[in-house]
């Protein structure tokens, strides 16, 4: 068979619905500066599809950051990998104000966070090593588990008796075998909302003697006093061995990080092979970054008018009796029941004729007939579009109950894709 055949044939769980639904579910295109309202097609919208917690995307001062670094550095430099000829001093500063904001001995920038994280599992484990990890972790989690060799253990989300009996499991094989224990959560899923129980976890660190990996990719800027993360949160900073954070959330720029211990970093640094082969973060990234970090920790305002917008989004929600699940974090997602045909329907009715922009999902992301709407609160928002929001959702789940959208309700859009 001709490879190029099988490739074309084989489309996947999410391109089986490309004809259908690319440009309007799939690479919709949002116009406009990025903000709590933009354009959709032409039409003004609400948005609650983007990540940008605090608000940083458009903020003056990160604007006038990146447009001074930009004009100074330009996109290019530095040139060539950290290790070979991407080294400055403003990288370095980085990783130390990261490491510090996190309470860590050391820090190191890395390209992506999805691939920062791969590389992250791979580096640290060994075929002899076990890992144990939960069952909702995020897709780079898993893509990295697949490069270890040795043995692995999952546990259902968030369940504590199941994660015992699995670090049991994973404490035989690692003594037979000589290799340690890595367990691996997140902070902040970022489907569901929820936090990873990382006390709960970390009560059976002593007895197990396992190392503690954190996915903190929605929980960092957002989640804490300081916005440190959801360590921070559950006060339990100092039993997180290594730290991961992302800058496309909270700090709405590129870019990641990982924390922990100086010789850990160090290791990581000369092992973690898509930083060692990948160019250098272009420096007014970095330099963005920079002032990025310095407003989380000295513009609190921005954290409190996030959470503001969350309170009242998830509060006036459940008032109106919507289920949002058991999210703990600015991460909203609204269960409706139906399949496609309902999800389509609930979307393009929001889109077209509230003016509401979200995306929804459905299995195998959650259970069959169950729909996901998920909102992303910002600081950005106002307390207007959540009112504005709640009411349209109200009046799509009477079209929802009354079978409207199941009969195709509203007019098919597929000759616009």
């Amino acid at each position: 068979m001709d490879i190029f055949d099988k490739v074309a044939s084989n489309m996947g769980p999410l391109g089986q619905y490309a004809d259908q639904g690319y440009g309007y579910f799939s690479f919709p295109k949002l116009e406009g500066d990025i903000s709590n309202h933009m354009y959709f097609r032409g039409k003004p919208v609400i948005v609650w599809s983007l990540n940008n917690y605090l608000g940083l995307a458009n903020h003056p001062e990160v604007r006038q950051a990146d447009t001074e670094a930009s004009e100074r550095f330009g996109l290019a430099a530095p040139m060539g990998a950290r290790m070979m000829s991407g080294q400055t001093s403003y990288h370095q500063q980085l990783e130390q104000e990261l490491a510090a904001f996190e309470r860590k001995e050391s820090a190191y920038l890395l390209n992506y966070g999805y691939m920062g994280m791969v590389s992250i599992i791979d580096a640290m484990l060994d075929r002899h090593d076990v890992v144990v990890y939960d069952s909702e972790s995020h897709a780079c989690i898993l893509d990295g588990l697949r490069l270890h060799i040795g043995k692995r253990f999952v546990y259902p989300h968030n369940d504590l008796e199941k994660f015992e009996s699995q670090i049991k499991h994973a404490k035989k094989v690692a003594d037979s075998s000589g290799g340690g224990i890595l367990v691996i959560t997140e902070g902040v899923f970022g489907m569901p909302g929820d936090l990873g129980n990382l006390k709960g976890i970390l009560q059976f660190k002593e007895k197990y003697g396992f190392r503690l990996l954190v996915d903190d990719a929605h929980g960092f800027g957002t989640m804490g006093n300081t916005g440190a993360g959801t360590s921070e949160e559950q006060d339990v900073m100092d039993g997180v061995d290594v730290y991961f954070g992302t800058f496309a959330k909270a700090m709405a720029g590129i870019g990641a990080f990982v924390a922990s211990e100086k010789r850990i970093i160090k290791s990581l640094t000369f092992n973690m092979r898509s930083q060692i082969y990948a160019k250098s973060l272009p420096l007014p990234m970095v330099v963005g970054s920079l002032k990025r970090l310095d407003m989380i920790r000295t513009h609190p305002e921005l954290r409190e008018k996030l959470w503001t917008i969350v309170n009242a989004l998830q509060s006036g929600l459940r008032a109106n009796g919507f289920d949002i699940g058991h999210t703990q974090s600015p991460v909203t997602p609204v269960f409706l029941k139906g399949g496609v045909i309902e999800v389509t329907q609930v979307i393009t009715d929001l889109r077209e004729n509230f003016g509401i922009f979200c995306s929804g999902v459905i299995y195998p992301v959650v259970p069959k007939g169950v729909i996901m709407i998920r909102l992303i609160p910002t600081a950005s928002h106002t307390l207007e579009d959540v009112n504005i929001t709640i009411s349209a959702f109200a009046e799509v789940r009477k079209n929802l109950d009354s079978g409207k959208y199941a009969s195709g309700g509203i007019p098919p859009l597929a000759d616009k894709f």
